[in-house]
């Protein structure tokens, strides 16, 4: 069964750092780009960071978490991270990962709570 499941989430205070993680039971894991998304209430989900097909892959980021985010992937261990540094209250989110289209069925996510 195909399942994504986030972790790491949790309270930090503004500046501080988080290291979310990603397990993707996905047979292919290998060959699909992978995303990392947040969803505040009331707001669509929206586009954070992407990172290719390998370690080495190239990443993109959304302006808002440029040089304070960083995506990477652990093909071996069919794994996503996101490291966030410098983080704000505006990062306040439930956090998801998913592959590049086709979208599997999205994971629980995990909340980041940065307070001021």
């Amino acid at each position: 069964q195909v399942q994504l499941v986030e972790s790491g989430g949790g309270l930090v205070q503004a500046g501080g750092s988080l290291r979310l993680s990603c397990a993707a039971s996905i047979s292919t894991f290998s060959i699909y780009s992978m995303d990392w998304y947040r969803q505040t209430p009331g707001k669509q989900r929206e586009l954070v960071a992407g990172i290719g097909l390998s370690s080495s892959g190239s990443t993109t980021y959304a302006d808002s978490v440029k040089g304070r985010f960083t995506i990477s992937r652990d093909n071996a261990k069919k794994m996503v991270y996101l490291q966030m540094n410098n983080l704000k209250p505006e990062d306040t989110a439930v956090y998801y990962c998913n592959r590049r289209l086709p979208l599997l069925p999205w994971g629980q996510g995990t909340q980041v709570l940065v307070s001021s």
